[in-house]
């Protein structure tokens, strides 16, 4: 057996991997021998970099190009109030460097670009997407599936976040499996306009901290195929299966992206006032029941994502999520009426706003959207 050298410091910091079976000292040396390249350190980056570093990772790679705001405290565990205004992957590298002196960080002060994508993900055995915004998380993915890399992913979204490991060269799903395109603008709301709450970055990030430590050990069941919801307003966790997508525009039967190809930022959606939210056209969840048990004919829009159509909808339902509404107005009438619904009602007041700007007189926001529905007609219909 080959052997396998750790220093005193070593032998007593990792003493609890040892004891476990699925670790000991050859799965140590495998978290040791790692390299690993984290994608964005705010949110998600933050306790990602912490707990891999801790658990000994031997190379850890930190790519942003951002500096440490007083609002990223909320959030960002990583940094603290003497740091604002330092660039993040130095501040980063001096707190992991505390953590755990025997990591070799790699620091890569700059923004994720077709031009240097390939070089930076190269080095590395695995990818965590850790990122914030539509072009990063396109290039990660694409250039990753390019270099046959496995990507840990982790969003986030208010109270609900979501991870699941993306490997198409092992025969799962590829990101574009799931989201092909990215959003218009209409459908995008950050954290600087939606909020997130602060301790949730914190259990979606040791999600994929752990998803990346199993991957390395080769040990466990991954989440490649799997995508993990967790709601933590309800404190509920669900698990949706993803399967590949052979019509997938990138690892497809019949591909159409065949080289890295950059993604624009959108600009900031649109977003309405509570003020605009109560001039616009609006009806109740009991209004709609009605108009639902009618023989009227009308268009009930679902907005939200297919993920969240397929949990629960409606009946007589279609989906057209926001963000390709624009792409859809040609299926649309202008003559008819048209009733639209999301999860909450925010969304489908966006949507009932552009369309109203497009000329459809006849639309109509179903105020509190499905969760309504769920609480004041179908109790049986699923909460998420």
């Amino acid at each position: 057996m080959e052997q396998i050298n750790f220093t005193p410091d070593e032998l007593k910091r990792y003493e609890r991997h040892f004891l476990l079976p699925e670790v000991g000292l050859q799965g140590q040396e495998k978290l040791k021998q790692g390299r690993i390249l984290c994608v964005g350190l705010g949110g998600l980056g933050s306790p990602v970099a912490l707990y891999l570093a801790a658990a000994g990772i031997g190379s850890l790679g930190l790519l942003d190009d951002d500096w440490v705001d007083l609002s990223n405290l909320q959030r960002q565990i990583i940094y603290n109030t003497t740091e604002l205004k330092e660039q993040k992957v130095v501040a980063a590298s001096r707190a992991l460097q505390k953590l755990n002196p025997h990591v070799e960080l790699h620091l890569h002060k700059e923004r994720l670009k077709k031009e240097n994508a390939f070089s930076l993900l190269e080095p590395y055995d695995i990818i965590v997407d850790a990122s914030d915004n539509f072009p990063t998380r396109y290039l990660i993915h694409d250039a990753a599936f390019f270099l046959k890399k496995p990507v840990v992913y982790g969003s986030l979204f208010q109270f609900e976040g979501y991870c699941t490991l993306f490997h198409p060269k092992e025969g799962g799903p590829c990101y574009r499996c799931l989201f092909p395109e990215p959003p218009d603008s209409i459908g995008i709301l950050n954290c600087t306009q939606a909020g997130v709450l602060g301790v949730l970055p914190g259990i979606i990030g040791t999600l994929q901290a752990a998803e990346t430590l199993k991957w390395i050990l080769k040990v466990g069941d991954s989440l490649q195929g799997r995508l993990l919801h967790v709601h933590a307003l309800n404190m509920k966790f669900r698990e949706f299966q993803l399967r590949q997508d052979p019509s997938c525009p990138l690892c497809g039967k019949e591909p159409t992206i065949t080289k890295l190809t950059p993604i624009d930022q959108p600009s900031s959606p649109p977003t309405c006032s509570q003020q605009e939210v109560a001039l616009l056209p609006s009806i109740s969840v009991e209004e709609l029941q009605t108009i639902l048990q009618g023989k009227k004919p009308i268009r009930l829009i679902d907005v939200r994502e297919l993920l969240e159509y397929n949990i629960c909808h409606l009946p007589k339902a279609e989906l057209i999520p926001l963000g390709v509404l624009p792409s859809k107005m040609t299926s649309l009438h202008r003559d008819e009426e048209i009733y639209l619904y999301c999860r909450s009602g925010g969304r489908s007041a966006q949507a009932t706003e552009f369309l109203q700007r497009a000329g459809f007189s006849n639309v109509f926001n179903v105020e509190g959207g499905i969760l309504a529905w769920s609480e004041r007609i179908d109790p049986f219909l699923p909460k998420y």
